[in-house]
């Protein structure tokens, strides 16, 4: 249908209650009857610039009869109809429980087409001091920065497409304000503390290889439980990394793809890490490299890697880091021992080099002190050779 230009249609009136009332077509419904947007004002005059305003507000608009749904209703369908091909059952979980604890309880029953940028903004606003659902003794009820963003950015896209299904004129979310990052600072193992992680490792027999393989590779804990045989070239040593384990829903542990499209990649192992996989290979017992311990037809559980983690970190007496702090402390001793970004990215699976100078700041720092020194000293001699002579 042609977009129309949204018009009063002559109805004012005033009310009983002594208040004027006017309305503007706004769309129309698939029997071709309009829909209507009512406006309320104290005198006549005023009434004609509130339909001057909302006239210019839905110009070129032509809602659809769906435009009326609730919030909650357009993000359950949106997620069901339009994302949950697209997204990966981890990023699909995240999203239903954003919009389960973060978005209905606040907004779900706000009808779609009535929100407002303002209503957005106090709604980002009271989320960050009122959306944790579990009240913690830290925190009380306030959500973090980072979560507040995410928040934002599902909201930006599910009305979006709102806007590309005629259910709304523009997004309401454009021109909010939202916290910058702040991220908790990463935790590594520093050289110390990475032997003696792993002479803790060294003494369980069961979970050696998958810890050695993780602190070489920095694969992503679902990366790494979802290795099967088949990704292993036990001749040239190289490792493929093309699928994902994720956390158990309904009883069932997904397998999916990596998280991202870059994340589907093929690295070298070093030599020591292609030795272990090829002792390791004579004795396997299934198609997983490292198969659930009770159910060797099943990856290994991701939470369980997670949980020895701790016992293993508790042992060593180590910081209680998480296990992303693996992949993180990898990297950093990768790229302070001169591999450079380009190579670490594809290493890690990033999407760009510039992603993994971002990370890695701290470390690139350091290396550009270093550099500064050796610099320094080697002019300081040439500058001194120079005077001597």
């Amino acid at each position: 249908m042609a977009k129309r230009r949204p018009s009063g249609d002559g109805m004012v009136r005033k009310r009983d209650d002594g208040r004027w009332e006017g309305r503007i077509v706004v769309g129309h419904k698939n029997n071709g009857e309009p829909i209507y947007r009512y406006v309320l004002a104290k005198t006549q005059a005023e009434l004609t610039q509130k339909l001057h305003d909302k006239i210019e507000m839905y110009r070129d608009a032509d809602l659809s009869e769906d435009c009326n749904m609730t919030l909650g209703e357009w993000l359950d369908k949106w997620v069901n109809e339009f994302m949950i091909f697209t997204l990966r059952p981890s990023s699909l979980y995240g999203y239903e429980m954003i919009i389960k604890c973060q978005i209905k309880p606040f907004l779900g029953n706000r009808p779609l087409s009535t929100l407002t940028t303002n209503e957005i903004q106090k709604f980002y606003n009271t989320i960050k001091k009122k959306g944790r659902v579990h009240p913690d003794k830290q925190h009380g009820t306030e959500i973090s920065d980072s979560m507040v963003r995410k928040t934002h950015l599902l909201l930006h896209e599910a009305l979006d497409m709102a806007v590309k299904q005629r259910l709304l004129v523009s997004n309401p979310t454009n021109g909010t304000t939202i916290p910058k990052n702040n991220y908790k600072d990463k935790q590594i193992l520093n050289d110390e503390q990475l032997d003696r992680f792993m002479e803790v490792i060294k003494s369980d027999e069961r979970w050696y290889d998958f810890f050695y393989t993780e602190i070489t590779t920095g694969l992503r804990k679902g990366e790494i439980c979802g290795l099967r045989w088949e990704d292993f070239d036990e001749h040239s040593g190289k490792l493929k990394i093309q699928r994902s384990v994720g956390r158990i829903k309904d009883g069932v542990l997904p397998v999916g793809e990596t998280k991202t499209e870059t994340g589907t990649r093929e690295i070298l192992l070093p030599p020591s890490t292609m030795a272990l996989l090829k002792k390791r290979k004579e004795n396997a017992v299934g198609d997983w490299i490292f198969p659930n311990w009770h159910n060797p037809e099943e990856p290994m559980n991701p939470q369980s890697a997670y949980s020895r983690l701790k016992v293993l970190l508790k042992k060593a007496e180590l910081p209680l880091i998480r296990f992303h702090d693996l992949r993180h402390t990898f990297a950093t001793h990768a790229i302070a021992g001169g591999v450079d970004a380009k190579t670490l990215s594809g290493i890690l699976g990033h999407t760009n080099a510039s992603f993994t100078l971002d990370t890695y700041t701290h470390v690139t720092t350091d290396m550009q002190k270093n550099a500064a020194k050796i610099v320094g000293n080697f002019m300081d001699n040439i500058i001194g050779g120079m005077k001597n002579g």
